[in-house]
Parts: C-alpha cells; structure tokens; sequence
C-alpha cells in the first residue's frame, strides 16, 4: 500500500468524521423540533457517525487502490496467465512387465495398453483443457517425455504402443526414480496447482527411499495394472500387480490407490484428487479485487443511510391534525 493511498484513505475518513461531529451539533439545536417533544431519535442513529466515517474511507482507499496501487488488468479470452494452469505429472512404468498380457477384465490386454485406456477415461472426464500435463517415463531410471504441453495428442502419442523401455538399460524398475523426477518438475510450480498420477504394476518397489512431495503437488493418484492375483513370469520370475505395495506407496504419497485391472477410476474419486488442492473462491481475490469491494460497500453505505434516516431514523412525526367534513360547516353556522 502505497503513502498516498494511506493519505488520501486517512484524510477522508477525518474529514467525514469532523462533518459528521459538526452535523451532531447542529441537529441538537433543532432536536425537539425533529424528533418530537423527547428530542431522542431511534437507538441506532449513533452508529450513523461511524458508519458514515467508515464508507467515505472505504470508498477513498479503494478508489486510491485501484489509482496509484493497482496495475489495469487485461481480460483475454485466448491467453491464460501462468497462475490461471493447472499441473498434471504423470509417472509411467515403462519397464518390461508392463508388456505382459494379464491386465482388462478379460486378462488378455498388455498392461500398457489397460493404462493407456485408464488415462484416456481420466482425461475424458476433467476438463484437460485447463492443464498442462507432463510425462516422466520409468524404468531403471527417470526420463522426463514431455513437460508442461497443451496438445493431447502428444500425450496420446506417448501413451501409445511406444517400446520405451528400450531407451533404458536392463534391470529393475526404479519407480522412485520416476518420483523423484517428477518432483523435480512440479517444484517450480505454484503451491496446490499440480496432480500426480501414477501408473504402474508395482513390480518391484522399494520399501525405502520416497521423495517427498513439494507444495505443488495437492493430489496424487496411483493406478494399479495388471492381475493381482495370478502373476505371469518374465525374467525368470513371477510377475504381478502388487497391490500391498502401490497402496503403501499411494498411503505415503497422501493420496489415493486404484486397481484399474477391471474397473476405470471412479468420477467421485477423480474429483477428490484432482480438486483436493483448488483455492476457495475467497483465497483467489487480489488487491483489486478487495478495491473494488470497498469501493461498492463504501458507496452502498453512503447511498443507503439517508434512506434508513428518513424513515426509520425516529418514531415521531408532525402532521396537521385533519378535521371532519362537517366542522367547517358547523363553525361557521355557529
């Protein structure tokens, strides 16, 4: 708040507050005449002084705000400022288990593609206008695909049949890795702008070793691919999703844990995590914001005063007695 909003805010509410004294000195000479023989009008005409004192210097700082402390805002339909973005990071598995055909109702779809199909109900039920979506591929380590794009069909290019894993070396799946670098994406960003989703079969996942989540990221979903409970081997090992483990990992993450092998993920649970870090409508008001609303209570005080003097300000009111048809003819036969 600039000096001169401060002087300007001041020196009205002064003002207004020596004129309304003056005024009080004034009505006192004239009280019996206004108010009737007690000379007292209603209870609530001595809030009239501060009230007045309080519009006039409410209107006064918010018109001085919008003056010398406020920037003119631009509206563009076409263009969004940064803070106008919502963030989503998606982790993917891209490790080979994630090429077995377990996954779907049926157990006969690749748990790529049963991802692909859970991602694509996801974006088709928020509005993805609004975000900006990043993709970090994982498998024995992190790789950042796409960051901070617009174009769904560059996510849907990457989401498809792409051998990823072949960008990688061979070993286990770091699905840390792929937090960690989502982390380091969604840092930058504005506190609650950002959903995490992660998609994997939970293959192996270490008991230690999670990032910690920054202030960005509000809301964190992991999808859960793959059957749970007949495992396909690879490797030379037996394969399966690991629900014990994504739901821990989800649990840690403080966000929620979805077994897409034959359900997509529910509206309501959708919502929660992707609107669990939205602002209230309050929490969004700038400065100008709050000009603007001092400036139509200010004004809506000063208006409506004058009106609420005039018939509610005191119960007595002079009035000539009025007299019946025939007394004037009596009168005057007397």
């Amino acid at each position: 708040m600039s000096v001169t909003t401060v002087v300007i805010t001041a020196a009205a509410a002064v003002l207004a507050l020596l004129a309304e004294l003056l005024h009080q000195l004034r009505i006192q000479r004239v009280r019996r005449l206004a108010f009737g023989p007690t000379g007292r009008p209603a209870a609530w005409t001595s809030l009239v002084p501060l009230l007045r004192t309080v519009g006039a210097g409410a209107l006064a700082w918010g018109l001085a705000t919008l003056v010398w402390d406020v920037a003119p805002k631009k509206h563009r339909i076409t263009e969004k400022g940064p803070e106008d973005w919502k963030h989503l990071v998606l982790v993917l598995d891209v490790s080979p288990s994630m090429r077995l055909s377990d996954a779907g109702p049926d157990r006969n779809q690749q748990r790529t593609a049963r991802a692909r199909d859970l991602l694509n109900s996801m974006f088709g039920r928020v509005a993805i206008g609004q975000y900006k979506i990043s993709v970090v591929a994982t498998y024995t380590g992190a790789m950042p695909v796409v960051i901070d794009t617009t174009d769904a069909e560059v996510v849907g290019n990457v989401l498809s049949d792409l051998p990823m894993h072949f960008a990688f070396k061979s070993g286990e799946t770091r699905l840390f890795d792929g937090l960690e670098e989502a982390v380091r994406i969604a840092k930058p960003w504005p506190r609650n702008s950002t959903t995490l989703v992660v998609a994997s079969d939970g293959d192996t996942i270490p008991p230690t070793g999670m990032p910690k989540l920054p202030p960005s990221i509000s809301g964190a979903l992991v999808v859960g691919v793959g059957d749970a409970t007949k495992g396909s081997f690879i490797n030379g090992r037996n394969s399966r999703q690991d629900v014990s483990a994504l739901r821990q990992m989800a649990l840690r993450l403080g966000g929620t844990y979805h077994n897409g092998n034959e359900r997509h993920v529910a509206s309501d649970v959708l919502a929660a995590v992707t609107t669990s870090g939205e602002r209230s409508a309050l929490t969004k008001l700038t400065r100008r914001e709050y000009a603007l609303l001092a400036i139509a209570l200010g004004a809506a005080l000063l208006a409506l005063l004058p009106v609420l003097l005039q018939f509610l300000g005191s119960r007595w009111a002079a009035a000539r007695p009025l007299m019946s048809p025939g007394a004037p003819a009596r009168a005057k036969s007397a």
